[in-house]
This record gives structure tokens, sequence and C-alpha cells, in this order.
């Protein structure tokens, strides 16, 4: 009995931006594909087998991924939504090379007013995918949150949904049909 594919979010979100931008991209992909969204703290240091669609998300702090350094930062600028010590820094950084026929995709937050400025999270969490053999499906994306803290316009949401829909079309041509009859019948 084969498995069924799923995608698999994993996101870290100091004020609680990054992970609604999360949930949107949820809500769109799981229009075509099972989806589940975890927050990296709590990700084990694998990937299912099943699941045939990574999307990494984060905030991009100082050009790049979060450190702990940044995080604990953050954390002086109001109250965080999760612990500082673990980002998808440290959770990439301890991923094996792809062994499984998972692809990925990467987004992150930045503050709309510095949206010009280089460097980006997504970025920086595609190209140590890449290294780990994982094969970026879309290009990176960025959405833009008003401040540090927030918060994020309903406009940035939807489109943060929408692109999951899109990641969704995409791996349902990359995979072949997804049907939700098939998966529920499996």
């Amino acid at each position: 009995m084969s498995e069924t594919p799923r995608a698999l979010i994993v996101y870290e979100s100091m004020f609680g931006n990054t992970e609604k931008v999360a949930a949107a991209i949820r809500d769109g992909l799981s229009t075509i594909i099972d989806t589940d969204l975890v927050r990296v703290d709590r990700m084990p240091g694998r990937i299912p087998t099943d699941a045939r669609l990574l999307v990494v998300g984060g905030p991009t702090h100082a050009f790049s991924m979060s450190r702990p350094s940044t995080r604990t930062d953050a954390g002086k600028q109001g109250d965080v939504t999760m612990p500082v010590d673990t980002g998808i820094r440290e959770w990439l950084g301890s991923l094996p090379v792809r062994t499984t026929k998972t692809i990925s995709a990467t987004f992150d937050t930045r503050i709309t007013k510095v949206r010009r400025l280089p460097g980006s999270a997504a970025k920086s969490a595609a190209k140590i995918l890449h290294r780990r053999d994982f094969r970026a499906m879309v290009p990176p994306a960025s959405f833009f949150v008003d401040d540090t803290t927030g918060p994020i316009d309903d406009r940035e949401l939807e489109r943060a949904r929408r692109w999951g829909e899109e990641l969704g079309q995409e791996l349902r041509s990359v995979l072949g049909t997804i049907s939700r009859a098939s998966r529920r019948s499996a």
C-alpha cells in the first residue's frame, strides 16, 4: 500500500506574523493536498517519508535567517510566541541530505519599510536545502509586515493563501494529478 502524499510547512515565528503567513499558505495548499503545519521547535530532525513538499519559513533578521542572538534581541522588543533557542537555521542545519522524494519551497517575512534591502531568510533557507539535495519547486517568496512586531495586513495574508494555492497547483503538475478521492480511499 503506497503512502498518501502530503505537504509539510515548518515555520519559525517570533511575534506571530510568520505563523499567520504559514497558516495562510497551509490554507491555500490544503485545497490541493493534505498539509501539516509545524512550529520549528516542535519538528523532529527528519522529514516524514510521505511529505512530498517541504515548505520552510521564518522571519528575516539581519539580512538572513534568525540566529540565537537576533531571537534574543527580538524577545526584548515584545512577547515572543516561541522559545528563542531554536529557529529554522538550526533545524535546517541538522537535517541530513535528502533521502525522500521531497521537494521544497521557502518563504520569509520582512518589514515593509526595508523591503528592498538585500538578504532574505527564504533565500538563505533555500541555499541550505539545496546543499541537502532538496530541489526547489519555486523561487523563495517574501511577505511583508508593517513593523518588527507587526501587524501584518490582511492583503499579505491573502497573498500568502494564494501562494499556497499556486504551490499546490505546481505540486500537482510535478507529482501528476492528486485527487482528493484517491487520497481519501487509501
